[in-house]
């Protein structure tokens, strides 16, 4: 019998698809071996090997996260640094290389899913889309949504936006309305606070504009000349656009906040391991007191309930 070739066992033939069943039997069970490593591809073995952690963060967000030459500073860098600090003691890696990566508001999620950056700095309001894409460390900050006006904004404007129409009899509805009806508002495009404005305008019947924007700069530019009557969006991020060197002048940032929400640093999906080392790295950082000195420094100070949100956003031992 010639190497290789077997008979069928019912015509005694030669059964010529033995070397393809033989070949295809082999590239299985080369495909098998290789499914472990697949599978078990993690941030922190992609870390391990290349002995580098790369922060992914938005360029322009200050205080979370502001571009300096080849490297990044804020609140949230900050704690993407104790993260790294984790790493090298975790996986016993003294010399990590900390790489920092800008990426765009269109670009941050993909960044992150596709691995280009081991994590986004800069905290993200969680929601159930991006959770299709991509996971959640524990929150690092909670977000206030409020709104920057014209300091000779109508009074009728002001009364509503800060809250001062009484809540009470069949006039409410109609001094909204009269209050915020013909204004233009802005906020940035895509966002959660732009799906926010827009659910209220509907459910108030609000005749009005909204336009959005790239950045808080444009909105912030669209109201000091006039060509918006209010810009929503996150309060730290509007004290930081008003108060820096060369803003306009003639605005102001309302006291009201009209939603909470906490925010968090993206991590890869499906990436428990990793996901647990950034939640141990913040919940240490909680119960230390380090993020409490961060939160000083960059964002002005804490408070009581700043102080009782730290304690439950921070995860047990």
């Amino acid at each position: 019998r010639q190497p290789g070739l077997h008979r069928h066992l019912h015509t005694g033939k030669p059964d010529m698809n033995v070397p393809f069943i033989k070949t295809t039997r082999f590239l299985l069970a080369l495909a098998f071996l290789t499914l472990p490593l697949m599978a078990s591809a993690s941030t922190l073995e992609r870390v391990r090997s290349s002995h580098s952690f790369t922060m992914g963060y938005l360029p322009d967000l200050a205080p979370f996260s502001t571009q300096e030459g080849d490297k990044a500073s804020g609140y949230a860098i900050e704690q993407c640094l104790k993260v790294a600090d984790k790493l090298k003691r975790e996986l016993g890696l003294p010399d990590l290389q900390v790489r920092y990566q800008p990426v765009t508001v269109y670009e941050q999620v993909s960044a992150v899913s596709q691995g280009k950056v081991d994590i986004l700095c800069t905290p993200t309001p969680p929601t159930l889309e991006r959770r299709k894409s991509i996971s959640y460390a524990i929150p690092i900050y909670t977000a206030g949504l409020s709104v920057v006006v014209r300091k000779d904004a109508p009074e009728s404007l002001l009364n509503v936006l800060n809250g001062k129409v009484a809540n009470s009899g069949p006039t409410w509805r109609a001094s909204i309305n009269s209050g915020l009806a013909n204004h233009t508002y802005a906020t940035i495009e895509g966002g959660v606070t732009e799906d926010w404005i827009r659910e209220r305008m509907r459910l108030l019947g609000v005749i009005a504009s909204l336009v959005t924007v790239a950045n808080n700069d444009e909105g912030i530019k669209l109201v000091a000349d006039g060509k918006a009557d209010a810009f929503f969006a996150e309060r730290m991020l509007l004290k930081n656009e008003i108060a820096k060197e060369g803003a306009p002048k003639n605005l102001m940032l309302l006291d009201r906040i009209f939603e909470y929400s906490p925010v968090a640093m993206m991590v890869e999906r499906n990436d428990d391991d990793f996901r647990l080392l950034v939640d141990t790295a913040l919940s240490e950082a909680y119960r230390s007191g380090s993020i409490e000195k961060d939160y000083d420094k960059y964002l002005g100070g804490t408070n009581d309930i700043v102080k009782k949100l730290f304690r439950v956003y921070a995860l047990p031992e």
